[in-house]
């Protein structure tokens, strides 16, 4: 039986920005993070891991986040960018058995 999806990602960024104004960018998974070392009713709970978060800029990496052990449950994560020209944001989410969840929102600059 295969692993279920990824739920997908949660994105907050303005829709318009000036040139080259820094602007504030919000983006949850809801994910549990298992570690594998944690136990229920003395059975461990197995290993389910996202492993990084990459950040696209009209195709061209802006951010690559490496997740660990210390990655919370339901990882938040906020950042700033700046563009000079109206671009094509693309979110992708990968775990440790190779699923992905990605979304892709347009940011207007003028």
């Amino acid at each position: 039986m295969s692993a279920p999806p990824l739920p997908q990602p949660r994105l907050r960024l303005p829709r318009q920005v000036r040139p080259g104004e820094a602007f504030e960018v919000r983006t949850l998974i809801q994910h549990p993070m298992e570690t594998g070392l944690r136990q229920e009713g003395g059975r461990i709970i197995p290993r389910d891991m996202l492993r990084r978060l990459i950040v696209l800029v009209n195709g061209e990496v802006a951010l690559e986040a490496a997740l660990h052990n210390g990655t919370a449950a339901n990882p938040f994560h906020v950042f700033h960018l700046r563009l000079e020209r109206s671009s094509d944001l693309t979110f992708i989410w990968e775990d440790e058995q190779g699923r992905r969840a990605s979304l892709t929102q347009r940011v207007l600059v003028g």
